[in-house]
């Protein structure tokens, strides 16, 4: 059986019949409601967002994306880099105390994908990192210790 949830396919298998199942899915959806889910507006929560920005590696970019989730504009938010370290790095340490700063209630949802940008910012052998995560502070407004990133 398939059954559509959003804009996934949710594939149930022969071990199906074991599992409760909920009634409020339709079997199969017609082309009016595969175009009604289609027309939603993407998802406006700023965590969800974070993750989605995250790069497979480990980094975030440092775009108008990354800036709205931070909600800054992007030139406030580049004007605060410091001038000696790369753009992804700078992104990466943002992305990092804002969830630190905003979203520590969510901290389980988070936290591997932060170990994973944390190792990636070190493996960059940034000169700056301290610089990066007062000025970071600075800007998002937190006080998050650089050893609590990971860093």
């Amino acid at each position: 059986m398939y059954l559509q949830c959003q804009t996934k396919t949710v594939i149930f298998s022969d071990l199906a019949p074991m599992m409760p199942t909920p009634c409020f899915f339709p079997a199969r959806m017609d082309e009016a409601e595969v175009e009604e889910i289609r027309d939603l507006p993407p998802l406006k929560e700023p965590l969800l967002q974070l993750i989605s920005l995250q790069k497979a590696a480990g980094y975030w970019l440092l775009d108008q994306d990354l800036a709205a989730v931070l909600e800054k504009p992007s030139d406030e938010v580049e004007k605060a880099k410091p001038a000696t370290v790369k753009n992804e790095v700078w992104a990466s340490i943002l992305a990092l105390i804002w969830l630190h700063g905003f979203k520590l209630d969510a901290k389980e949802e988070w936290e591997l994908l932060s170990m994973k940008a944390a190792s990636w910012i070190k493996a960059q052998n940034a000169p700056c990192v301290s610089e990066c995560v007062e000025a970071g502070n600075t800007l998002l407004g937190c006080s998050v210790k650089k050893e609590a990133l990971g860093l």
